[in-house]
């Protein structure tokens, strides 16, 4: 029986060889599209390797994740995805419902409770405050002005390549590819060597590469960083 819906989703089948740093970041670049992402919590700990948790703002945003990703295949392995069983600590915060789990007592307690009250009366003891000698402050000098500089792309002639613009420095073909992949025509994602914020993305018609652009125009790969998305030149 599946899990009730609620804001997480948790996945697996999650291919282990991805570094915790990348797969997380893959993970909201594709996800991010169905709503505002909270946390994502990706483990590489025996237990929990292949394996993540996406935690979204709204239940809505959760159900339509799952039910549009299931079966994806993310870093060539299909993503199996259900409700997580219960709510999210920040959810639980959120809603007031959060209780803290007891700490299990453990044998050396007792001399740690008596090294904290030492490191407390310490802390209580006064300080002397040393006399730090007044030293004149320089008299601030007004910048000159900065000429504004026009970095607007002119719009080029549709055709079927788009060019992708302020993309973050982790940007790689496949997080592009997952984005782009999902709509209908898409050919391949092409990096330029050297350069990390720009790639150029190429459908079959002009059509289907202005369906695109309309959809992903301004699409936030990490929460700074909104694409930029033109024609490119012929």
């Amino acid at each position: 029986m599946s899990n009730a819906p609620n804001h997480t989703i948790y996945i697996n089948n999650l291919n282990e060889k991805i570094k915790k740093d990348e797969l997380k970041k893959s993970l909201y670049a594709i996800f991010s599209q169905f709503g505002q992402i909270l946390d994502i919590v990706a483990l590489k700990t025996l237990k929990m390797r292949g394996q993540a948790f996406v935690i979204f703002k709204e239940v809505n945003s959760a159900a339509n994740a799952l039910r549009s990703m299931q079966g994806f295949p993310f870093y060539d392995k299909p993503m199996r995805i259900s409700f997580s069983k219960k709510d999210s600590n920040i959810i639980a915060k959120m809603k007031g419902t959060y209780v803290e789990e007891p700490r299990r007592k453990r044998d050396d307690d007792e001399p740690r409770k008596k090294k904290s009250k030492q490191a407390q009366q310490a802390k209580q003891a006064p300080v002397p405050t040393p006399v730090l000698p007044t030293v004149p402050q320089p008299t601030p000098v007004a910048a000159a002005p900065t000429p504004m500089v026009s970095t607007a792309i002119p719009e080029q002639p549709p055709n079927q390549i788009l060019f992708i613009t302020n993309l973050p420095e982790e940007t790689n073909e496949m997080m592009l590819s997952m984005l782009f992949n999902q709509f209908p025509g898409f050919k391949e994602v092409r990096l330029v060597p050297g350069r990390h914020d720009i790639a150029f993305v190429e459908f079959e018609t002009e059509a289907q590469a202005g369906a695109a652009k309309d959809a992903l125009q301004g699409f936030k790969i990490t929460p700074s960083n909104a694409m930029k998305i033109s024609f490119a030149k012929k």
